[in-house]
């Protein structure tokens, strides 16, 4: 089982599940540190561009690659900040064949080399008006919990979520499919779920119980703030504090899985402010923790002026922008091009964080 901290704490951790750009494997080596300091439980790679994990899942890692998921592991390991591997084998209900659940297997016994903590069976973002689909991915789910030698498993249903988003997009929703897992579902198994929305700003107390009741475990969220890799979130940086509601989620959830940016560095604004809302509870101010964490990473020159400039960066974006006012911010954080932070700001204006049209769901 995942550890838990004081105060009703869930486990709480990171989900590298964006789509466009990734991460750089030094980012992601830098992360470990950073959670630990942070007292997050633990992180997750599940890259929506790792093809090996999705659109070609049957398929091993290169040896390349391999090796740096290996040495990865090892650094979360040693910073005693749990690993996990988010697989998506796509579409796999749809082929529903001895061949197929054969690839799964060895997929499994694959990944169960790198000994991770926690393996994620994830079937978001894919069709989803299949007969019979709760009870294929139960047997998906069961069969690669019973090869994996992970601690903890963790699925994500096709709907994770009541936004009708889902359903125009993947197909119409089966009858009973949340019900189904309640009933059939191993209940050592969480489940994912990300709110009301696809991309929820609040989880309120009698949703997460409605959500309980249907799925038959409390839900382990997939909180999508603060990832920006949608349409319109794809033109803001997503800076601002967790809010005052986080901080009483402590015992309606499973455990708290974050989606941070596309911007690793920027992202630990937001991050590092989670920790706290569970901590502090009714004394939190995500004011007060945005302004102190810009000001404890960034320095206090640098922080000033993201504090100053915060309407523009995450309530106007770049598409709202005008010429003239995009200049004037590059030349301002051109200043700070020896900060990380800022040279994401500068990359971010000048387009270098592209939308990826595969991302479906906003």
């Amino acid at each position: 089982m995942m550890q838990t901290k004081k105060n009703n704490q869930p486990p709480i951790g990171i989900i590298e599940g964006f789509f466009g750009r990734s991460w750089s494997w030094a980012d992601r080596k830098i992360y470990a540190e950073f959670l630990a300091l942070n007292q997050y439980n633990f992180y997750i790679y599940a890259p929506k561009s790792d093809k090996n994990l999705r659109k070609h899942w049957q398929q091993d890692w290169s040896t390349n690659d391999k090796k740096l998921l290996q040495d990865l592991r090892h650094i979360y390991r040693a910073a005693n900040v749990q690993f996990g591997i988010g697989l998506s084998p796509h579409e796999i209900y749809l082929d529903n064949s001895h061949d197929q659940r054969a690839q799964l297997t060895r997929r499994i016994q694959q990944i169960n080399r790198l000994e991770p903590d926690i393996l994620c069976i994830l079937f978001d973002d894919m069709r989803g008006d299949i007969p019979d689909l709760a009870q294929i991915q139960i047997d998906i789910a069961h069969q690669a919990a019973a090869i994996s030698n992970a601690k903890k498993i963790i699925f994500c249903p096709t709907y994770y979520s009541f936004d009708p988003v889902l359903e125009r997009v993947f197909g119409s929703m089966p009858e009973n499919y949340w019900q189904t897992f309640a009933q059939q579902l191993d209940s050592s198994i969480d489940i994912f779920w990300t709110g009301e929305k696809v991309c929820s700003a609040h989880y309120p107390v009698e949703h997460l119980a409605q959500v309980t009741d249907l799925i038959g475990r409390k839900p382990f969220l997939w909180d999508n703030y603060p990832v920006n890799d949608g349409a319109v979130k794809s033109n803001l940086l997503q800076l601002r504090a967790f809010d005052q509601t986080h901080s009483k989620l402590g015992d309606k959830v499973a455990g708290h899985a974050v989606n941070p940016m596309n911007q690793p560095w920027l992202s630990q604004i937001p991050l590092a402010s989670l920790p706290l809302a569970y901590q502090e509870q009714e004394k939190y101010s995500a004011d007060n923790a945005f302004t102190n964490i810009s000001n404890n990473l960034c320095g206090k020159a640098l922080a000033m002026e993201l504090q100053r400039d915060i309407n523009q960066l995450q309530d106007i974006g770049l598409n709202k922008m005008t010429l003239q006012e995009r200049q004037t911010l590059l030349t301002k954080y051109q200043q700070f091009k020896q900060s990380p932070y800022a040279q994401e700001v500068i990359s971010w204006l000048n387009d270098e964080y592209q939308f990826d049209p595969a991302c479906l769901t906003e």
